[in-house]
């Protein structure tokens, strides 16, 4: 199961040649796991954050075609593996049938008064394995 957020590639994504400027991208990856959050898994982060936090320890991105103005992407948020306080979530673009991103995020959870790992919440984990491929 995926969940899907859309995106509108707007003006502010773009260089001058009209398509999008790669650091955009990572703003797009971010914002949809923060909808992930928000919406299915119940963790919005305004709340989530006022006691645990969930940063990215890696990144990894393969661009596959250019994104102009206008177009409407589908950025699809899947688990690829959940430990007991990390999870690698893979979120995938598309623009119709034709994929313009695939991106790989492993995010730690961990309390935000210790930095260290922290198990996921009970009920944050049984939503996130609905979303394992």
């Amino acid at each position: 199961m995926s969940h899907h957020v859309p995106q509108k590639v707007l003006f502010k994504h773009c260089d001058p040649a009209g398509i999008v400027f790669y650091p955009r991208y990572f703003e797009m990856i971010n914002d949809a796991m923060e909808d992930w959050f928000a919406g299915p898994l119940g963790a919005p982060w305004e709340v989530f954050h006022k006691t645990n936090a969930c940063p990215s320890v890696e990144i990894n991105v393969t661009f596959m075609a250019v994104s102009r103005h206008g177009d409407q992407l589908d950025l699809r948020v899947q688990v690829e593996k959940l430990g007991r306080s990390s999870v690698t979530v893979l979120v995938d673009a598309y623009c119709g049938d034709q994929q313009r991103f695939a991106a790989r995020v492993t995010l730690v959870c961990i309390r935000s008064d210790t930095t260290r790992p922290e198990p996921w919440p009970d009920e944050i984990r049984t939503q996130m394995e609905r979303f394992s491929g």
